[in-house]
């Protein structure tokens, strides 16, 4: 049963699809993410049952930078593993301070390259686990009902949560404004943080892969994650 593609319009005032070469300061890719265009389909609508696989994001608005100061915090949280011991009840958990005497705790502030007024079409399918493919409309359906509804998990954001997405669903006999006429090379981009090959590994330790991102006609082409395109080796020291 072959999946349909599911049509998102999605929009905001502010968004940061953070380059990962760049780990102090944050400066934002001129185009949305597949990462980022994930967690929004995931925010309308997820299960354990299948993945969202994007094939393709749509540029309605061309790419226009601000430059923003904020205060962010110094530590950072600890890993999967620890936060699980906190949720059971099996260590007392540790805040991370805004203000205080170590050095590692504390605020900072730090540049950040943002996007202004963007808006993207965005292209899904719904891709089952072994198991569940006979669901496939069920699933398809559920997700046209809530996404037409303007109904969502949690709030989905552009890159940052502080920076809310906004969305609508695009149905087929919608009338639809081209993409802008723009052509990029946007060399090695990031094209998630999990291993997208098997059910559950977002509770894994990240997983870093990476694409030769490419947009013609305002348009890029999203290669499935088994595809030779998606370059899942080393990055910086990470296991991908």
């Amino acid at each position: 049963m072959k999946p349909s593609p599911q049509i998102l319009e999605v929009w905001g005032e502010l968004a940061c699809f953070t380059r990962p070469e760049l780990k102090v300061e944050r400066f934002s890719y001129p185009v949305m993410t597949p990462s980022a265009a994930r967690a929004v389909y995931e925010a309308v609508y997820w299960k354990p049952q299948f993945r969202w696989q994007v094939t393709k994001i749509e540029l309605l608005e061309e790419p226009r930078y601000i430059a923003l100061r904020r205060n962010e915090v110094k530590g950072k949280a600890p890993s999967p593993r620890t936060i699980g011991q906190w949720m059971a009840g099996k260590a007392d958990p540790q805040p991370l301070w805004a203000d205080g005497e170590e050095e590692q705790s504390g605020r900072t502030q730090r540049q950040t390259m943002a996007l202004r007024d963007v808006r993207y079409r965005l292209h899904a399918e719904i891709r089952p686990w072994p198991g569940h493919e006979d669901k496939l409309p069920a699933y398809e359906a559920q997700f046209r009902r809530r996404a037409a509804r303007g109904q969502c998990i949690y709030q989905p954001y552009l890159g940052c949560r502080e920076f809310p997405a906004y969305f609508r669903l695009v149905e087929n006999d919608d009338a639809q404004p081209p993409p802008k006429s723009l052509d990029l090379d946007l060399g090695l981009m990031l094209y998630d943080v999990f291993d997208l090959s098997r059910p559950g590994a977002d509770h894994d330790e990240p997983v870093v892969s990476v694409f030769r991102g490419r947009v013609s006609g305002g348009v890029m082409q999203v290669p499935d994650y088994h595809d030779d395109a998606v370059l899942k080796g080393v990055w910086e020291g990470q296991r991908c």
